[in-house]
């Protein structure tokens, strides 16, 4: 087991940062004209991912870093259903979308583990 010594040592934080970078690279295909809409949508729940966990885990008390992880974790139902909506309006494929939504969907199985860790530490 590696040692962790910030949020950037987390795996959990790690994978949330790979997330928002795929939905910045996918989000430049999009038309120019989306990017106050879908697009800022999109970006915005995704940095959120990481970020909630990053937030979390410098909080001093264990229930703050839980509420942070639900957080993150209904910023990964947001993007998925924006995801969604994207490919469904034509926007992109929907192969396009399905490596993030895997990732989402891995994403989620490590929150939910971390919360129920940490709701027995308490």
């Amino acid at each position: 087991m590696s040692e962790i010594n910030s949020f950037k040592d987390l795996k959990i934080w790690q994978k949330g940062i790979n997330i928002a970078e795929k939905c910045y690279f996918l989000t430049k295909l999009f038309p120019k004209d989306e990017l106050y809409g879908i697009v800022q949508q999109i970006r915005r729940s995704a940095v959120s991912i990481p970020a909630n966990i990053a937030e979390g885990y410098g909080r001093r008390y264990t229930g703050e870093y839980l509420r942070f992880l639900n957080v993150a974790q209904g910023s990964i139902n947001e993007l998925e259903t924006h995801l969604i909506l994207s490919a469904r309006v034509g926007l992109c494929e929907e192969k396009e979308i399905e490596t993030i939504i895997s990732l989402l969907t891995e994403e989620t199985k490590m929150i939910i583990t971390l919360i129920k860790k940490l709701e027995n530490l308490q």
